[in-house]
């Protein structure tokens, strides 16, 4: 990992629909462009620990706060009817606009978690803007996956799920269940639903070597936006459906290098995931950190190895 830096430079980018897009640089301007998206939906940048995984003597770094959350506004929560305008499309649409703006050519991609799905969603469609990938705790949003967070590992925690799916009604998926709830016009009811979708969260990762107990948000306005985000993507799939899921086009990035780092004890992401995208993915590289889970210490150094070497290679 390098050492800590601050931005160089920032700004907002507002995009045709409203929402307005709160975007940094730091390293140097004349470097190698690399994109770094956070997780989520809905994490936003936090306090700029990503920028330790990229040499800021080699490249210029660029993190942006994803529509709906961050300092990107508006917040999911403070326009709720907005939601049907923030899609894994429209963030595509953003990455693009970002990139222009910049006067950017090309980039390295990296992303986290959420970020990994956004990554190799954008380089799908983008795939001459995408110099290399580098996804990290990865995702792909699938509806496998998505039924396996929500429902399917209810059997490693069903006390747990047992509390999560009270809510539900009959025949009703939980993740649907949470998507409304989080939309209903009582702020009791969203509040409640927020509060058990973030004891839900704690608990498929509390299996992690690292994990900590405690609350994931500082306010109840954070725990809400971040809930009502997660839930309206995951229960539209992402919406990466037809010819739009990565599973199914990922051998389209034949050509472009890419490392896939994955903690063998993420549960609740487990490594078959990345393991069949590293295989229909013609010149890929699958790393598992067999120690760790979703996104530990060592997978987040094997990510600024392998952002080195491809700095390296192109020098």
């Amino acid at each position: 990992m390098h050492p800590p830096i601050e931005p160089f430079e920032h700004g907002f980018l507002d995009r045709p629909d409203g929402a307005r897009l709160y975007w940094e640089l730091a390293g140097v301007r004349d470097g190698r462009a690399a994109l770094y998206l956070h997780g989520g939906p809905g994490s936003g940048l936090g306090p700029g620990g990503y920028r330790r995984r990229f040499d800021p003597s080699k490249h210029l770094i660029v993190g942006f706060d994803q529509r709906g959350c961050g300092r990107s506004t508006p917040w999911a929560i403070d326009d709720r009817d907005a939601l049907e305008t923030n899609t894994t499309q429209a963030m595509i649409g953003d990455i693009e606009a970002l990139r222009t703006h910049l006067g950017i050519h090309a980039w390295l991609v990296h992303g986290v978690s959420w970020g990994s799905t956004l990554a190799l969603a954008y380089a799908l469609e983008h795939p001459d803007r995408v110099t290399e990938l580098v996804v990290t705790a990865v995702t792909s949003g699938s509806r496998e996956e998505i039924d396996w967070i929500t429902e399917g590992i209810g059997a490693v925690f069903p006390e747990a799920w047992e509390r999560l799916a009270a809510s539900t009604a009959p025949g009703e998926r939980v993740i649907d269940a949470y998507a409304r709830l989080l939309r209903d016009p009582s702020p009791g009811v969203r509040a409640a639903a927020a509060a058990r979708w973030e004891e839900w969260e704690g608990t498929h990762v509390s299996l992690d070597p690292s994990f900590v107990a405690g609350p994931m948000f500082e306010t109840d306005r954070e725990r809400e936006n971040f809930a009502t985000l997660v839930t309206h993507y995951w229960s539209n799939d992402c919406f990466l459906v037809g010819h739009a899921r990565i599973r199914d086009r990922i051998g389209e990035l034949a050509g472009t290098p890419g490392v896939l780092i994955h903690g063998r004890r993420d549960i609740s992401g487990p490594a078959i995931t990345p393991w069949l995208l590293h295989r229909a993915w013609p010149g890929s590289i699958l790393r598992i950190v067999e120690t760790e889970g979703h996104g530990g210490d060592r997978e987040m150094e094997l990510t600024a190895e392998a952002i080195d070497e491809f700095a390296a290679a192109r020098s």
